[in-house]
């Protein structure tokens, strides 16, 4: 019997799915209706620099992005396999839409770490 690595995937697309629901709406809410609308200060530039200078900020917003790359991967490919029918295309699906995530993540290491 085949060994399946599923569980890895699946692991990675709750934990995604999870930190983007909790912080991604709070954070939209902050920075695209309350702060233009004027019902919170906006950070400055100085305060958002200092803040992203501290490792532990860096690594939980490393770890908010690549989780929710990969939420977003695992999503988008069972949508191409039950959505489109490309069940066929079942490793090349998976290759792609993992490695963009894999690249995603990559980036933002390079980019926050």
């Amino acid at each position: 019997m085949k060994k399946s690595n599923d569980a890895f995937w699946w692991t990675l697309f709750g934990g995604g799915g999870a930190l983007t629901a909790m912080f991604v709406p709070a954070l939209l809410f902050l920075f695209t209706i309350a702060t233009p609308l004027g019902w919170v200060e906006g950070p400055s530039y100085a305060n958002v620099a200092w803040l992203l200078m501290h490792p532990l900020t860096r690594i939980v917003a490393f770890g908010l992005i690549s989780l929710s790359f990969f939420h977003g991967a695992h999503r988008f490919r069972f949508t191409l396999y039950d959505g489109l029918q490309l069940k066929h295309l079942f490793e090349l699906v998976a290759v792609i839409c993992y490695g963009g995530a894999i690249a995603g993540s990559l980036v933002a290491a390079y980019v926050l770490l």
